[in-house]
């Protein structure tokens, strides 16, 4: 008991990461455990710290920083801090196994955290050089053309405060300071106090690469005090957890009162479904039995998005059963630093006794038909002093009257199979989880996976259509994705984290702005139609990128399109649509006579806008976006071009290609170009649009 006590003393204190300092909090704080040897590892304390400061530096001192920088400089911020990190990951695995992680929880915790940090990085791409960014398309408002309207997204002014759940420690952190660091936005982690101490390790090393400004990323290791009493309506608050808890959270008076954005992310009753096609011996019997082990078994059942409802014809419920059984005796549970280890502990005894106290609700109307809930054969460790217990299947035979099993989660290694007799059932089914981050249906049968998906998508945030074409390279059931909207709804707390673009607009304000297009040309940067063009009489393409200004405009000469033109098209092209055949009888049609091909039009244009005749800045054309055709042109028509620089966005430097001729041994410093192209026939109508993208060149590098 003495050597007990002296150990505690000793024990390392955590830090909170708050106002640019590391500090530790007052008092005797809470004792944290080793998930696998029961050991003491470390305390921690948030008393005596002011939130009400802690969130005052972040809107002041990070927000401020945040939101001078571009999407681009924030885009390559996440870039680097991802490369810093996966330096340091062995460190962060050595931490992990302390939770009760295996290495391959560990993996999809630490790397799979930091490959959101990079695909999150890559969305800069799709943004503007600027703080801001302009959503959606311009709006004409007047007939005349000079009342227009548009949305101009900003970044907040406060902070986001993330408060996380204890199963993913990094990847929970990661995945949500990812979008709201790119948005613009600082934030205030306060991770599950059960695995604080693996957080912790991280944004130590976050701070000490000093990649992210000063006051963008602040850590709470402990209780979150009275802090959602100084929330604004600037701010934003995300939630992972379970149900009863966010509810709480989000009734919170100042939330209500500021209308605080608050994005939240249950723990869900996750259901599988097995598809009537699929018989023994086909590949997607396979694969679904090994997705639902996997389901029970990653992380030792503690994820968010894993199966908690199995759904089985009824014909097959014997068969799937004693196959799942099977697989599942042969997981060796233990030590997850042992290599023959499969599934490691919870994260602590107190989720042990939560989990065990769930499944005995669970019993009332399900049986055990493979499992222990009081014992576990472990591998080089001790069952009694580590959070181990038994991966468990339950058996609901009647799913439509005993609604336990679609009530009430165990959040661990647990989950209950249930038959159903059609699909109008299965779906049926799925739904009494009143609603859930995901769900998965196998089958091979494109009627069925479309009728699931139709009929059940209004309770799931996100669908895997699961079969032997996609097996092999998907990312499974229970694998969220930075791209991809992450969230739910009913249960799953109404929310989405991530999701892209769509992720980064939660910490960004939507205002809509009115006015002329030339002064919605000057806030947004971003060239508006109809807006007054500059026309100094030099050629744009004899501009390098920086010496190129948004409205910078050339009006090229007029080009006669004639019926020998059109011809002369189709031969080469192989297009002889009747349309553009002078011989066709266009009674009936929507034409008048022989009419000039759309793509011989904009082909047209180029030679009238590209100044060819000499070197020039422009490196290469880069594509087209949002080509139409407004108005035909016959022979005899006149054509004649406003070209306009649009959008520019300078592109960092890459490493050597050597496939790329022209770079000979080194990038060449450059930017997209967007050019407005406007199409005019001889009565000054539009007769085509375009947007063209033009890679130009830099003179010196970007930094």
């Amino acid at each position: 008991m003495l050597s007990f006590a002296l150990s505690i003393v000793n024990m390392y204190q955590l830090k909170n990461y708050v106002a640019g300092q590391w500090v530790a909090g007052e008092g005797e704080g809470q004792l944290l455990f080793n998930a696998v040897t029961g050991n003491p590892i470390a305390n921690t304390s948030t008393s005596g710290i002011d939130f009400n400061q802690v969130l005052h530096y972040a809107r002041t001192k990070g927000n401020t920083a945040l939101r001078k920088m571009s999407f681009q400089q924030r885009g390559r911020m996440l870039r680097a801090l991802a490369l810093h990190l996966l330096q340091h990951k062995e460190k962060f695995y050595q931490i992990s196994y302390q939770t009760g992680a295996t290495k391959i929880d560990s993996w999809i915790d630490i790397e799979g955290g930091i490959g959101n940090l990079f695909s999150n990085a890559s969305l800069r791409r799709k943004l503007p050089d600027d703080p801001f960014c302009l959503d959606g398309e311009p709006i004409a408002l007047s007939k005349g053309g000079s009342f227009m309207g548009h949305h101009l997204l900003v970044p907040k002014e406060g902070v986001a405060i993330h408060i996380n759940a204890y199963n993913f420690p990094v990847w929970g952190m990661l995945e949500k300071i990812a979008v709201n660091l790119l948005a613009g936005m600082p934030a205030v982690v306060k991770p599950a106090t059960v695995t604080s101490y693996l957080t912790e390790a991280v944004v130590q090393e976050i701070i000490a690469s000093k990649i992210l400004p000063e006051g963008a990323l602040q850590l709470l290791c402990g209780s979150a005090g009275n802090m959602l009493n100084y929330v604004g309506s600037q701010d934003v608050v995300t939630f992972t957890g379970s149900a009863s808890t966010g509810l709480k959270l989000k009734s919170h008076p100042q939330i209500l009162s500021e209308a605080v954005p608050f994005n939240m992310e249950a723990d869900s009753l996750n259901c599988i479904v097995l598809g009537t096609d699929v018989e023994t011996g086909m590949p997607e019997w396979d694969i679904f039995i090994k997705e639902v082990k996997k389901e029970i078994t990653v992380k030792a059942g503690q994820k968010c998005t894993a199966v908690r409802r199995i759904f089985v014809p009824e014909n097959k419920l014997e068969d799937i059963s004693n196959a799942l059984k099977q697989e599942l005796e042969k997981t060796a549970i233990g030590n997850p630093q042992n290599e023959k280890v499969r599934m490691g502990a919870l994260a602590g005894l107190e989720q042990r006794n939560e989990v065990r106290a769930q499944v005995q609700k669970l019993l009332a109307s399900s049986q055990i038909i493979y499992g222990s809930l009081d014992s576990v054969a472990v591998i080089d460790a001790d069952a009694n002093v580590g959070a181990f217990i038994s991966p468990l299947l339950l058996l609901n035979q009647n799913p439509f009257e005993a609604e336990a099993s679609h009530n009430i989660e165990a959040f661990g290694p647990v989950s209950t199979i249930m038959p159903y007799k059609t699909m109008d059932d299965a779906i049926a089914l799925s739904k009494l989880g009143k609603g859930s981050l995901c769900s998965t249906i196998v089958t091979n049968n494109a009627q069925l996976a479309k009728q699931y998906v139709l009929g059940a998508a209004t309770y799931h945030g996100r669908i895997l259509v699961l079969n032997n074409q996609c097996a092999k390279e998907s990312t499974g059931h229970g694998s969220p994705l930075p791209l991809l909207v992450h969230g739910g709804p009913g249960r799953a707390g109404g929310g989405e984290e991530m999701g892209g673009l769509r992720g980064i607009k939660h910490y960004l304000q939507r205002t809509a702005i009115q006015g002329s297009p030339t002064m919605l040309t000057a806030i947004s940067n971003i060239y508006q139609p109809n807006a007054l063009g500059n026309v100094d009489g030099i050629h744009p393409f004899k501009k390098y990128f920086k010496e190129l200004k948004i409205g910078d405009q050339l009006i090229t000469e007029k080009r006669l399109i004639t019926s020998d033109d059109i011809d002369k098209f189709a031969q080469l092209s192989g297009d002889q649509f009747y349309a553009h055949l002078k011989e066709t009888d266009f009674n009936g049609t929507m034409f008048d006579q022989q009419v000039a091909h759309g793509y011989f039009i904009m082909s047209a244009a180029a030679g009238l806008f590209v100044d060819s005749f000499n070197k020039n800045p422009v490196l290469l054309n880069y594509g087209i976006d949002e080509l139409r055709f407004t108005k035909p042109v016959y022979p005899g028509n006149s054509i004649y071009i406003r070209f306009t620089c649009k959008e520019k966005i300078a592109q960092e430097l890459k490493e050597v290609n050597p496939d790329v001729p022209f770079v000979k041994g080194q990038d060449i410093p450059k930017g997209i170009v967007k050019w407005l192209v406007e199409i005019f026939d001889d009565t000054d109508e539009l007769s085509g649009v375009a947007t063209i993208l033009t890679m130009v060149q830099i003179k010196e590098a970007v930094k």
